[in-house]
C-alpha cells in the first residue's frame, strides 16, 4: 500500500532530511546549510 501524502502549508518551513533519494547529498557545501538554518531561524 503506498503512503499517504504529506501535509504541506504554504510558508511554513518542513523538517530538513540529511540525505536525499538514494542517499545523495542534500545540500551543496556547508555554506548551502548555514544559509538554510539561518532562513528557518527568520521564519
Amino acid at each position: 500500500m503506498a503512503r499517504l501524502p504529506r501535509i504541506t502549508l504554504a510558508g511554513v518551513p518542513v523538517h530538513p532530511v540529511q540525505r536525499g533519494n538514494n542517499h545523495q547529498v542534500c545540500y551543496g557545501s556547508e555554506e548551502d546549510q548555514c544559509a538554510y538554518a539561518e532562513w528557518l531561524k527568520t521564519t
